[in-house]
C-alpha cells in the first residue's frame, strides 16, 4: 500500500493522504481581498485530490504585506471576500483548507515578481516597513524602522485577530509563517536581528517574539483546529540559523502545543549560498522529526510521485508540501495515485477521466494503448 496515500492525523485533524498543497503567493489580491483569480486558482487545487490546501501567506496587517497584491485578513472586506472563495472550494473540492498567517517585515513594500520583485519606488506607493533592526533586506531596499514595543504589541494583536477571522471562516489548519525571511524569521535570525533588548542576542531572546505570536494565535483557536508553523532549517549563511537552532525552536513550539512544523530554508538574505537539488530541504525536516518527535512536513523540489512516496515511507516526514510542482501540474495527486496505486477523490464532473473508465489514463503514463483505446 502506498504510504503517500495512507491517512494521517495531525493534532485534531485527520487527513486522507499525505499530500499538502503549500502556500503560494499569487500577488493578485486587491487591497488584500481575494477575487476571481483566487476562485479559479484555489478552486482548481481544492479539486486536485490533495488532502490539504493551504492558502498563500496572508498578511495580518496592511503594512505586513509583501506587495500591493498580497492577500490579507485584517479587515471585514478581506474576510467577506475569502468567505466567497472558500464556499466554492468546499462545495466542489475535497481538500481540507488551511491558511498561513504572515507579516513581511523588512521584505514588504515590494513589487510583484513579474514587475521585478524589487523594493517599491516613489511611484509605486511604498509604505514604511518595520523589522527587528533597522537593516535593509538588500542593497536598494527600504531601511525598515526598528520595531518598538508598541509595534510588537500591535503585531501580536493583529496575528490573534487574523486567527479569529480564520476560525470564523472555518479553516481546519492555521499556520504561523516564521520562515522565508519574513518578520518572525527576521527576529529568529542573527543575520537580521541585532537588537540589544530582550528580543535580541541569545537564541532564547530571538525566539521570544515569534513564540509570543504563536501563543496568541494558539489562544485564538478552538481545539478542533490544527495549529502549525513554517520554520527554517538553515539560513545558508555563516552565522545564521542552522539545524541546531531549528531543532531548538521546534521543541519550544511543541512545548506550546504546536501540532506540526513545516520545515523549509533560506530567504533571509540575497547572498545566501543555497545548495539546490531534488529534495534538498528534506534532511532538515527529517532531523527535526527525529530529534523533536513531532509531525513535520517537508518541502523543496519534491517533484515525482516516487520521490514523494520515499520521503514519507522512509520516515523523513509525515506529509509532503508541494508548491511549483502543482502549479506545473494542478492534478498531480491524480497522476501520483495512478503511479503508486492510491485513491483520490475526483469531482463527479471529472470522473470520466479516472483510470478505471478511461484507457487514455494508462496510455498517458505508459505510452501503451489500453484495451478500449481504439474504441475511443
Amino acid at each position: 500500500m502506498s504510504q503517500l496515500f495512507s491517512p494521517v492525523r495531525i493534532g485534531p485533524q485527520e487527513f486522507a493522504n499525505r499530500i499538502v498543497i503549500s502556500p503560494m503567493c499569487q500577488y493578485s489580491a486587491i487591497h488584500g481581498d481575494a477575487n476571481d483569480w483566487h476562485m479559479v486558482h484555489l478552486g482548481s487545487l481544492a479539486m486536485s485530490g490533495a488532502a490539504l490546501l493551504v492558502l498563500e501567506a496572508t498578511a495580518v496587517e496592511e503594512i505586513g504585506r509583501i506587495s500591493h497584491g498580497d492577500l490579507g485578513l485584517y479587515g471585514d472586506e478581506n474576510e467577506a471576500a475569502l468567505h466567497r472563495v472558500l464556499g466554492f472550494c468546499r462545495k466542489h473540492g475535497s481538500a481540507k483548507l488551511g491558511i498561513q498567517l504572515a507579516h513581511a517585515g523588512r521584505k514588504g513594500s515590494a513589487q510583484a515578481p513579474w514587475e521585478g520583485g524589487r523594493a517599491l519606488g516613489p511611484e509605486g506607493d511604498p509604505w514604511e516597513t518595520v523589522a527587528p533592526s533597522a537593516l535593509p533586506f538588500a542593497e536598494g531596499w527600504h531601511t525598515p524602522r526598528e520595531a518598538s514595543e508598541e509595534d510588537l504589541d500591535r503585531i501580536v494583536a493583529a496575528f490573534a485577530a487574523a486567527a479569529e477571522r480564520a476560525v470564523r471562516l472555518g479553516f481546519e489548519v492555521i499556520e504561523v509563517h516564521a520562515a522565508h525571511g519574513y518578520l518572525l524569521h527576521q527576529f529568529l535570525s542573527p543575520v537580521s536581528n541585532r537588537r540589544a533588548d530582550q528580543y535580541g542576542g541569545s537564541l532564547a531572546n530571538r525566539m521570544r517574539f515569534p513564540l509570543r505570536v504563536f501563543e496568541a494565535v494558539s489562544a485564538a483557536c478552538p481545539p478542533e483546529v490544527a495549529i502549525g508553523a513554517r520554520i527554517t532549517g538553515s539560513d545558508w549563511i555563516e552565522g545564521g540559523i542552522d539545524i541546531e537552532e531549528a531543532v531548538a525552536f521546534a521543541a519550544e513550539l511543541k512545548a506550546r502545543g504546536c501540532h506540526y512544523v513545516d520545515v523549509t530554508s533560506g530567504g533571509i538574505a540575497l547572498n545566501a549560498k543555497i545548495q539546490i537539488g531534488p529534495g534538498y530541504q528534506v534532511p532538515f525536516a527529517a532531523e527535526v522529526r527525529r530529534r523533536v518527535g513531532m509531525p513535520v512536513w517537508s518541502v523543496g523540489l519534491i517533484v515525482t510521485p516516487e520521490q514523494a512516496e520515499d520521503v514519507v515511507a522512509s520516515g523523513q516526514a509525515d506529509m509532503v508540501a508541494l508548491a511549483r510542482t502543482v502549479l506545473d501540474e494542478p492534478h498531480w495527486p491524480w497522476t501520483a495515485a495512478q503511479v503508486l496505486g492510491g485513491e483520490v477523490v475526483r469531482p463527479p464532473q471529472y470522473q470520466r477521466a479516472a483510470p478505471a473508465v478511461w484507457p487514455g489514463a494508462a496510455y498517458k503514463r505508459t505510452g501503451r494503448a489500453g484495451p478500449r483505446l481504439a474504441a475511443e
